[in-house]
């Protein structure tokens, strides 16, 4: 089961592909983890990635198909992987479709985890964190027991900057607009799957886990 999982920023994504992972047993692969991951290997590659990385530069698709394809050579995606991050762009596609080529493998289905950006804006710019101990809270889904004072340490939470809501606006429209080729690219090949990330988390869970086991 092989699964490339999309979504703007405050769709829910995150939670979504944790319950694929501990469902299927299957690996869930972010960009930033893989990145990471090639710099502690220590091989040449990683040390190229570290020096890119080192100098603030971004990481070219040529660079990133070489680190994707390592790291889904690894034996614990044998019986599958959910790749988070990545295509993040056309080029990227056609990358992505040689990866797996090479490897053996085929996507089984591309899953987009959708919202507004009314949605989106409501969940993140409400986010609270404790500048303390670092808990998370949203003023509501989760709010604290006592106003926007944390539960274990009793101080003040604080709004982070990326969680102001023009922030979140350009956040999301940047990645809408980077994406949507790469969504339009998936849903010619028929490989696409929209949930909307909008309803209860388990709800979404389980129209994603019903579309898999169809697939």
């Amino acid at each position: 089961m092989n699964i490339v999982l999309m979504g703007p920023p405050g769709a829910g994504k995150g939670t979504q592909a944790e319950r694929i992972a501990a469902r299927y047993g299957i690996p869930h692969v972010s960009t930033g983890d893989m990145l990471r991951e090639a710099v502690r290997s220590g091989t040449e590659l990683g040390h190229r990635v570290e020096e890119i990385l080192d100098k603030g530069d971004l990481v070219t698709d040529e660079v990133m198909k070489e680190v994707v394809k390592e790291r889904l050579a690894k034996d614990d995606t044998r019986d599958g992987f959910i790749l988070d991050g990545y295509p993040r762009t056309r080029r990227q596609v056609s990358h992505l479709e040689e990866i797996l080529k090479d490897l053996g493998k085929s996507l089984t289905s591309m899953i987009l985890v959708n919202a507004s950006e009314q949605e989106v804006v409501e969940r993140i710019s409400n986010r609270r964190v404790c500048p303390k101990c670092g808990a998370v809270y949203n003023l509501i889904s989760l709010k604290p027991e006592n106003d926007e004072l944390c539960d274990s340490c009793s101080v003040s939470l604080v709004q982070r900057s990326d969680d102001e809501a023009e922030t979140v606006r350009m956040r999301y429209r940047l990645y809408m607009d980077k994406t949507a080729p790469v969504i339009e690219e998936f849903r010619r090949e028929g490989k696409l799957f929209i949930v909307d990330g909008s309803e209860s988390v388990d709800i979404v869970a389980e129209k994603i886990f019903e579309h898999l086991e169809k697939t």
